[in-house]
């Protein structure tokens, strides 16, 4: 607040909020699992708009999203990198035993508390069904 930074203040009234609003809509107290989760959910929802902001044309828009990205990613944990989030990703199947798509779910439960704010779940999701068929 003291330095004037108007974009960093609003992501971050904005991060507070919501994990306000979840604190009082589920009636608990978020613990640094349940935060990470949210700050994630919403750099999620940046990044959809700033897709939709891109296909209307709307660059101011798109730099204000990508700003609040980077001050909720510095609430996150450090980021996975490629062959980190492959080797977290072999073991998950290897441990599952996922031998067919009827399998993807239980690896992705095994997956999920390990990579929650830390890589994106949709490249997590495709890396899963890509070892499971070609295995």
């Amino acid at each position: 607040m003291r330095a004037r930074n108007k974009p960093r203040l609003e992501a971050i009234r904005l991060a507070l909020a919501e994990i306000r609003k979840v604190e009082v809509d589920e009636r608990i107290e978020c613990d640094d699992t349940r935060i990470t989760g949210i700050l994630d959910r919403m750099v999620k929802q940046r990044r959809d708009s700033i897709t939709q902001f891109e296909a209307g044309g709307r660059a101011d828009l798109v730099a204000k999203e990508q700003g609040q990205i980077e001050v909720l990613g510095e609430f996150l944990p450090q980021a996975l990198g490629e062959e980190e989030l492959d080797s977290i990703v072999k073991a998950a199947v290897s441990e599952a035993g996922a031998q067919s798509m009827r399998d993807m779910g239980k690896v992705m439960a095994l997956l999920k508390p390990q990579v929650t704010g830390r890589a994106d779940m949709g490249e997590v999701s495709r890396q899963v069904r890509n070892l499971i068929t070609a295995g």
